[in-house]
This record gives structure tokens, C-alpha cells and sequence, in this order.
């Protein structure tokens, strides 16, 4: 019998940590996670551009690195940027056990919200407990640097302020809920557990959030960059502009021509054609 071909993976490090612009250290520690982590983000905008468009966004690896890596004029939403970041951090040698979150910004029940979040839990050799990574969560309240899974401790994230705290919850595992703290105070970002999900449970909900009329993720586009001064965000037709001193500015580009410049120039995307940016 002739032996088989060696398992192969589309992932390239290398490819990904120039993309993300990462010159630092390659070793498998918390140093490591969080510059990997920040970086990440600031080099690749999240958007929902493929789900407005109608479809819903391949999460084959190859096709991530084609998309987000070798492609660099778009970026994703959740489960594009945290399965590319997992793949990453693997490579790198770090454990991770792929989550699911219900986001609950401004709800009053945590069960009337989904599990339609993806998430990260990193185990790092050496440190005594796993820390929650997520490189795309596409709100100003989204982690900058992962943080470590205990309940109650503040954490300074590259200049954002973060906790995690318990919530009730019906099921045999503790409910853990991201809080980051704003203007208003704490404000609960989203909760989960630490249930292991596989790749066909993320090819479902990515369906069904791209696809399904009702989700917002496919009637309007959501896009945010982060940069080292400031947070953008395009959504309901208004680039909200958030700075590292808190300073918020609000703009309204006037046409299709203005909001596609925009993208462009600011957010680093260009816009699928024919696709509409504004309501």
C-alpha cells in the first residue's frame, strides 16, 4: 500500500503575521498572545460586507487567507476573524477551545438573545488560567488584548477597561459575562459558557446570520477599524469617530460615491460592487 500524503493546512504564519504587521516574538506566552491579539485587530477591519451582499462568507481556512491575509483590502465578521486567529494562535502553540456567545448589549434577559458570537478561550503554557481572546467583536466595547478567566478583577486593555463577571444561568456550567466599562458605567457585552464548539456548529449560525432576513448582520452594514488613536465605526449610515481620550465625533457621508471613498480611505476596505452602503 502506498503511503498516504502528509496532512496539510492552508494556514501560513508567516503570511499572517506580516499581514497583521507582527515583528515581535513567536513563543507561546501571554507576551506573545496579547501583541498578536492587538495587532490582529489593527490590521484587519470587521465588516459584514459579504452577509449585506447576500451571501454568507466561506470559513475554510484557505478561503480566510485569501480573504483577510493575502487579500487586504477586506476584512470579516466574528467567525471569519476568530477562526483565522485561532489558526494562528495553534501555529504559534497555544490550546484553544473555540466558544459560542450570546451578544447582550442593551438587553434585559440574557436568554432572549442567541448564541450567534464566536469567541476564545487560550490556555498559555506556564499561566494558571485560560484567558478569553476575540478579535471580532465589530462594537466599541470589543476586547483590545485578551484577559484572563476570573470573575471580578478590572482589566486595562490597551487602554480600554474590561471585567468578567458571573450571571445566572440554568445550565450545569458557570455563565461568564464580558463587561466593559463606558461613559454609562459597566455595560454587559455578551455571556457564554465554556462548552467546546466545532467548525459544522460555526457553518450553521454563520448561515444563519448572513442569511436569515431578520438578522441584522444581512439588512445593513456594520464596519469598524481600529487604529492607535481611535475607533471607527460605519453602521445606520454615520462614521462614528471614538478616540483614545473619549472624544466622539459624528459624520454622515452624503452619497454612495462619499460612503465608498470612505471605506476606502479610512477603513482600508474596498466595497464589493454594486453593493448599497447606505439605507
Amino acid at each position: 500500500m502506498a503511503d498516504s500524503a502528509p496532512a496539510t493546512t492552508p494556514f501560513d504564519l508567516d503570511a499572517y503575521l506580516a499581514r497583521i504587521g507582527w515583528k515581535g516574538e513567536r513563543r507561546p506566552d501571554a507576551a506573545t498572545l496579547r501583541g498578536v491579539h492587538l495587532a490582529h485587530l489593527r490590521a484587519i477591519p470587521f465588516e459584514n460586507l459579504d452577509a449585506v451582499g447576500g451571501r454568507a462568507p466561506s470559513l475554510r481556512l484557505a478561503d480566510l487567507m485569501d480573504k483577510l491575509v493575502h487579500g487586504v483590502r477586506r476584512g470579516g465578521y466574528c467567525y471569519e476573524h476568530n477562526t483565522l486567529f485561532a489558526a494562528a494562535l495553534e501555529a504559534l502553540g497555544l490550546g484553544v477551545t473555540r466558544l459560542t456567545a450570546r451578544v447582550v448589549v442593551g438587553a434585559e434577559r440574557f436568554e432572549d438573545r442567541p448564541r450567534t458570537h464566536m469567541a476564545l478561550l487560550v490556555d498559555v503554557p506556564g499561566e494558571p488560567l485560560p484567558h478569553l481572546a476575540d478579535v471580532g467583536f465589530g462594537a466599541i466595547g470589543s476586547l483590545l488584548e485578551p484577559v484572563p478567566l476570573t470573575a471580578g478583577a478590572e482589566f486595562h486593555d490597551a487602554g480600554r477597561l474590561h471585567r468578567l463577571v458571573h450571571a445566572p444561568g440554568r445550565g450545569p456550567l458557570e455563565t461568564w459575562v464580558l463587561e466593559a466599562h463606558g461613559p454609562g458605567g459597566w455595560a454587559a457585552q455578551y455571556a457564554f459558557t465554556v462548552e467546546p464548539f466545532e467548525q459544522p456548529d460555526y457553518e450553521v449560525i454563520n448561515w444563519h446570520v448572513a442569511t436569515n432576513p431578520r438578522s441584522p448582520f444581512s439588512r445593513a452594514p456594520y464596519v469598524q477599524c481600529l487604529t492607535p488613536d481611535a475607533h471607527l465605526f460605519l453602521a445606520s449610515g454615520r462614521v462614528t469617530t471614538t478616540r483614545t481620550d473619549g472624544t466622539v465625533t459624528e459624520r454622515e457621508p452624503a452619497d454612495e460615491t462619499e460612503a465608498r471613498r470612505v471605506l476606502a480611505e479610512e477603513f482600508g476596505i474596498d466595497a464589493p460592487e454594486g453593493l448599497r452602503l447606505l439605507d
